[in-house]
């Protein structure tokens, strides 16, 4: 089995675009195409709570606090309660987190988009509705007083732009192109000229135009437009977001360098530098740009190689380190900030899903799944009243606890995950289906030759590694299925039975592929080892080491973990019936668990063995 830092040196690379007319630009008929939202029900579970979940509280939030920044920007009369926490308009109270007012309306577009992406599901009338009674809200609101002398034009521009492409695609709704015009013309003449880096390059541009907010966190992320820019002229909203789109592509001093595989990733702010990466892979799908795919690709290599806890989380105290300087082992006792989850794991899936599309390699699906599994899916619940998971805790003694501000902005891309796991499940070519992610839940397509075809998965993994799929059909017909194979599950090959017999499939690039004429009724059953295996923290770092157990991480539960041996730790039992191992240590046994099941105790994502 390879390594994660070798995953990526061999994937073969394919041309790619994202949609029709991408794809006659470019010849790209091999690229891997997404499933409809719809398309899509989640069985109850983890994932589909947390849809429902963060669904409910964004359709509980009083609209007036939603416009209340957009209005007093605009000079508007601001009605009703102020929402708390970064989103208010009010003078800044600082703090280390943050404080109260530190993003004003920075949320509204993500939760615009989430609310449309969540209609795309069920079709909620009342989802509808809310959405409906937003944009009218937003509306008279839209003003480039807004966006005068304020911390994070770009940012809140970028949030609004996926909100109206959103809400036209996905909620049907076609006042939101117009709305997404005058947004642009408000927002166009508060942007750079060009991409800026944080901090220095902001300053100045901001003191030559003669911005009031001067010094006051020089934080805006322009470099992270193109995608959006691009999927907005993709989608019809017009050849301006194409033109604009190439203008914030931060070239010089990232994409450039990454391109030649020169790492410049240390001390960029982790979750908007990867963010932006999906704007590199934009570039590469709407332009045809090798060289943004080549970047994409390297730094995806250098975070998944040298950035990244065995969880997949990356970016402690939300920054890129120094490779092989020992600063991931330092921050187990250094931080508790770990990794940005919400907002590090969207950026994550967006670029996995981006280029596992362009090159049919498995081992993209591989590291959506543990940072699926190991991170945001264990998140604490999104409140009504703000209170947000905002990082995932590495530190020898961990907790999970709520952000000290309300509203941070991992509540704006939570709901947006949330929604989004429906899209990462499934693929599909012009041969058949790519099953990506082994989640409970029914599938609806129709085949080429017009057969109405339902494709229902179950079992309990990652808990277990039995996976059983059925197939409902209006007719037989011939397509190909593509089961991803882990690599962590090498060399143990995996058990494939068709209708109760066992069926040789040819694994190429991560995926076992099955080619035949299925008919209603066909059962096919996957079982993958789920082997022990531990990972240490670093080369230097030998002694600390994680457990996992398929792409499950299995954290210590203890404040104070005993001392236990590494084959103490490869021989950890389940408990029966539980989410629960048990490793017996010559002190007191260690029990020991996946993210998900951990609720407020004191857990350890590393121990130290002998």
């Amino acid at each position: 089995m390879r390594s994660r830092r070798s995953f990526l040196q061999s994937a073969g690379l394919a041309a790619a675009a994202l949609c029709s007319r991408t794809s006659r630009a470019f010849g790209a008929p091999d690229l891997l195409q997404e499933f409809g939202y719809g398309d899509v029900d989640l069985a109850p579970g983890p994932a589909q709570t947390q849809f429902e979940q963060t669904q409910a509280v964004l359709l509980s939030l009083n609209e007036d606090s939603l416009l209340k920044p957009w209005r007093l920007r605009a000079g508007l009369p601001a009605p009703g309660p102020e929402l708390g926490g970064w989103y208010d308009e009010l003078p800044l109270h600082k703090t280390e987190s943050g404080g109260h007012g530190f993003a004003p309306g920075h949320c509204f577009g993500q939760w615009i988009s989430a609310l449309a992406r969540g209609y795309a599901v069920n079709h909620d009338s009342s989802t509808r509705a809310k959405l409906e009674r937003l944009l009218a809200l937003y509306e008279p609101a839209i003003s480039g007083r807004f966006y005068t002398n304020f911390r994070f034009p770009a940012y809140n521009y970028d949030k609004m732009v996926v909100a109206l492409i959103d809400a036209h695609q996905f909620a049907g709704l076609p006042q939101a192109y117009a709305l997404l015009e005058r947004t642009t013309d408000a927002a166009e003449p508060h942007l750079p000229p060009h991409a800026l880096d944080r901090d220095e390059p902001q300053r100045r541009w901001r003191k030559s135009v003669g911005d009031s907010t001067g010094d006051d966190y020089t934080w805006d992320e322009s470099y992270t437009l193109p995608e959006n820019l691009y999927l907005a002229w993709e989608r019809g909203a017009g050849e301006r977001y194409r033109k604009m789109a190439p203008r914030f592509l931060l070239d010089e001093t990232y994409f450039d360098p990454l391109s030649r595989n020169e790492n410049v990733l240390p001390r960029h702010h982790a979750y908007s530098f990867c963010n932006a990466l999906s704007s590199a892979m934009q570039a590469y799908l709407a332009d045809g740009s090798e060289k943004h795919l080549r970047a994409a690709r390297n730094a995806f290599e250098m975070i998944t190689a040298n950035q990244s806890f065995a969880t997949g989380g990356w970016g402690p105290n939300e920054s890129f380190v120094v490779p092989n300087s020992g600063e991931l082992y330092a921050g187990l006792t250094r931080t508790h900030s770990g990794f940005e989850t919400p907002c590090g794991s969207y950026a994550h899936f967006k670029l996995s899903r981006y280029l596992l599309r362009v090159t049919r390699d498995g081992r993209y699906g591989d590291s959506m799944e543990r940072v699926l599994y190991n991170t945001v899916l264990g998140a604490k619940q999104l409140q009504p009243d703000g209170r947000a998971f905002y990082y995932s805790d590495y530190h020898f003694s961990g907790r999970k606890v709520y952000f000290p501000d309300r509203w941070p902005c991992c509540s704006g891309t939570l709901p947006q995950v949330a929604a989004d796991y429906r899209i990462l499940t499934y693929f599909r070519d012009r041969n058949g289906v790519f099953v990506n992610l082994y989640l409970p839940s029914t599938l609806r397509w129709t085949s080429t030759n017009g057969s109405q075809l339902t494709w229902t998965q179950s079992g309990d993994y990652p808990l277990e590694g039995k996976i059983t799929m059925r197939l409902r059909a209006s007719h037989p017909s011939n397509f190909a299925l593509r089961l991803r194979i882990p690599a962590w599950s090498s060399p143990v090959e995996p058990l494939i039975r068709v209708n109760g017999e066992r069926v040789p499939a040819s694994i190429q690039s991560g995926f076992a592929s099955l080619e035949r004429r299925w008919k209603d009724g066909d059962r096919i059953e996957l079982e993958l080892s789920l082997p022990m295996r531990i990972e240490p923290i670093d080369p230097d770092h030998s002694d600390t080491v994680a457990l996992l157990r398929g792409p499950l991480v299995l954290f210590a539960i203890a404040e104070n973990p005993p001392a236990v041996t590494r084959q103490q730790l490869l021989s950890a039992a389940r408990v029966p019936e539980q989410a629960t191992w048990r490793a017996e240590t010559s002190s007191n046994p260690l029990l020991l668990r996946p993210f998900v099941a951990i609720a407020d105790e004191h857990y350890s994502t590393y121990m130290k063995v002998s």
